[in-house]
């Protein structure tokens, strides 16, 4: 009999469970989300730094559209979640792979207009037409990338079962993760080094620097759909029967043939919202993401404004970060396995934590900083990877509404990013200049709070569920497959609670 709790993604009765994912599938399914790694490269490290430093808007004006953007995705993203979970997608392709191509359409055809200029817009345009020029395609590209993750997310549980195979798979993603912001960096190296090779040193961002971005978004867009098509052309989703709850006038016969099906509960997205366990990795996830992505946003601006260093170190610091996060990442399955998720989070967040004492009480890190990447990079790689696999975790055999648990741990996280990017920029201490003197020590605190401040933050949360382990309480509701089997017989009119403990 199979396990309580077992939705339709997994096995039903009788069903040989799916055998374990050949090296090539992995790989597959690894690049199905490398475009928009490399889209989320360009958005939080560059996006602040090419409207405020680039364009000349204001911090307020350059805040707005992040959080038009983050606050789309995180609308999008839930909405997007349930409706994964209840269609059955274009034909025999696969829901999750359908959602997939719509939103990889989506980003291909926005992303490019967000790192160009408005067009027709001269300097005597003011700011706020030019934001509402930005803003229906900022709109379509967070549509579409949230359209992409949240059906690559939610292929992890119905790929593979076991909890090793899926920190395996999430290791997978994450290495594919650091190689496209480890692309993107490298590019935006390259493409700097032959423009001040072309129109004389200089060590300050410009409009000069507009075709440098341009041309970066160009060819993250260029590479991503190669990688989505071979995403799609390796990945073979499973086809799983429809399930639906019965109707009321819905009865079972007297007599049937053969033995008679147990219950299969069915958890819903309503389900999910009244589980506990929901609410803690949901808190843990977008304390991750604060980290991983603010301080993604904020060291380019920290390294030009607060230690004053050459324009190139936006490219090469990042670089060294995500480098440092790539070779980590391939720790993350025997950590795992040593000493289990949660201590293999705290160690994470350890590193954090060193490295905002190190920023915090060295003010004139020069050539250090180099050290300090590589305790950022391994930092965010361990928790963003751990926090991940938790999710997967929490999910476990549930995965008829797993892309909703994605979709809302991921509102979570771009509704606090974006509100977080607004309140930090309208602190700023000169909002409508590209630097003053106050920048310095201004961006200097942020990557100390962005940082530390938000680790102190998640360790609080990871100490609520050390001392309340997650446990899901799966409800039996009788399913109906599409297929003609009928259900089992309900319980008695109590109802009944099962209960699962994520390790």
């Amino acid at each position: 009999m199979p396990p309580a709790g077992r939705g339709t993604g997994s096995p039903a009765m009788g069903e040989p469970e799916p055998p374990p994912l050949s090296g090539s599938a992995r790989l597959s399914y690894a690049l199905g989300h490398f475009l928009n790694d490399l889209c989320a490269s360009m958005w939080f490290t560059y996006l602040l730094l090419f409207l405020h430093g680039v364009l000349g808007y204001s911090t307020a004006h350059a805040g707005a559209l992040l959080l038009v953007g983050q606050l789309a995705d995180g609308i999008c993203t839930p909405l997007l979640g349930y409706e994964s979970d209840r269609s059955a997608g274009c034909g025999r392709y696969g829901r999750r792979k359908s959602w997939h191509l719509v939103g990889t359409i989506c980003v291909l055809l926005s992303f490019p207009f967000i790192f160009n200029p408005c067009l027709g817009c001269t300097e005597t345009t003011p700011q706020w037409a030019a934001l509402i020029y930005f803003t229906p395609f900022i709109v379509i590209f967070q549509f579409g990338w949230a359209a992409t993750q949240i059906s690559h997310l939610s292929l992890i549980p119905e790929l593979v079962t076991s909890d090793h195979e899926k920190v395996e798979l999430t290791a997978f993603r994450y290495a594919f993760t650091v190689a496209a912001n480890i692309t993107v960096y490298g590019v935006a190296w390259l493409l700097l080094h032959f423009q001040l090779g072309h129109t004389g040193p200089t060590d300050h961002l410009g409009k000069a620097d507009i075709h440098v971005f341009r041309n970066l978004a160009l060819i993250v867009v260029a590479v991503g759909a190669v990688f989505s098509f071979l995403f799609h052309l390796g990945t073979k989703e499973r086809c799983h029967p429809q399930a639906r709850l019965p109707e009321p006038e819905e009865h079972t016969p007297l007599l049937q043939r053969g033995h008679k099906s147990s219950p299969r509960p069915l958890l819903l997205w309503k389900h999910w919202l009244q589980e506990p366990a929901f609410y803690q990795v949901a808190m843990l996830y977008m304390a991750t993401r604060l980290i991983v992505n603010l301080s993604q946003t904020y060291i380019a601006m920290y390294l030009t404004n607060s230690l004053m260093l050459p324009k190139k170190f936006i490219a090469t610091i990042p670089l060294v970060m995500y480098i440092s996060g790539f070779l980590s990442s391939f720790l993350m399955k025997p950590v795992n396995k040593w000493i289990g998720r949660n201590l293999t989070y705290f160690m994470g967040l350890l590193i954090i934590l060193a490295f905002a004492s190190w920023v915090a009480l060295d003010r004139q890190i020069r050539s250090e900083i180099y050290g300090a990447a590589v305790l950022l990079g391994a930092g965010s790689a361990t928790i963003l990877v751990t926090s991940l696999s938790m999710t997967a975790d929490l999910i476990g055999t549930n995965t008829y509404s797993g892309a909703f648990v994605y979709g809302a741990m991921s509102f979570t996280d771009k509704v606090a990013n974006g509100v977080a990017v607004m309140a930090i920029q309208n602190l700023h201490p000169c909002p409508s200049q590209l630097c003053c003197a106050g920048c310095a020590e201004f961006y200097h605190w942020v990557m100390v709070a962005v940082t530390g401040g938000v680790a102190v933050a998640a360790i609080l949360c990871l100490c609520c569920i050390m001392i309340w382990p997650i446990r899901v309480r799966f409800h039996d509701i009788s399913v109906l497959p599409l297929d003609g089997a009928m259900p089992g017989k309900v319980g008695s009119s109590e109802e009944r609670s099962r209960s699962s403990t994520v390790n």
